[in-house]
């Protein structure tokens, strides 16, 4: 597997060559912000080996910060395809370099619904064990469970099943981006 940078991957578009490039966020998270490239797709982590391309033709691909989109190629590697390219640091070091991005809904971003859904249930859970019954508790110490192994592993279960609400899949039709 080889890496690249962001600004490498430009210069490449750039000069024209032909590249096939796999966003491995969640949809929410790429019709919420993504770099602007034309014919980019998206395919996220958890179904990944779903993923129909040449095993021999080069595959670049990005995500958030670079974590979930190594996590990707490990598993592509696995399945047999050998020209692989992890895009370093993901969209966040793309715009860190300035290059333009696109935008496209009209929702909060995942990651901010899934702090608004953590924070509501902790609070709910720490109340709840103050004025109803201290069982409640334990609905602060699973969402916190959540979020630790969210931030240790890169895979957020929240942020999958809030990304299938009616209101973050309403956005069926990937954009055309302009290189």
């Amino acid at each position: 597997m080889e890496s690249i940078s962001v600004t490498q991957l430009k210069q490449k578009l750039a000069q024209g060559e032909s590249i096939t490039i796999v966003d491995v966020r969640t949809l929410p998270e790429f019709h919420s912000e993504r770099p602007a490239i034309r014919d980019l797709k998206n395919h996220p982590l958890d179904r990944i080996e779903q993923l129909e391309h040449p095993e021999d033709e080069p595959l670049y691909v990005i995500c958030q910060s670079g974590n979930r989109s190594s996590q990707a190629c490990q598993k592509l590697l696995r399945q047999g395809f050998t020209r692989l390219v992890n895009v370093e640091g993901g969209l966040l070091a793309w715009k860190k370099a300035g290059l333009p991005t696109e935008k496209t809904s009209g929702t909060f971003p995942i990651m901010r619904q899934v702090q608004i859904a953590a924070g509501s249930l902790v609070l709910l859970g720490t109340l709840g064990s103050l004025y109803i019954h201290p069982a409640w508790i334990w609905l602060a110490v699973f969402v916190g469970a959540g979020l630790t192994f969210a931030g240790l592993s890169g895979f957020c279960g929240m942020a999958i099943l809030l990304g299938k609400m009616p209101w973050n899949r309403s956005m069926q039709k990937q954009p055309e981006a302009a290189s």
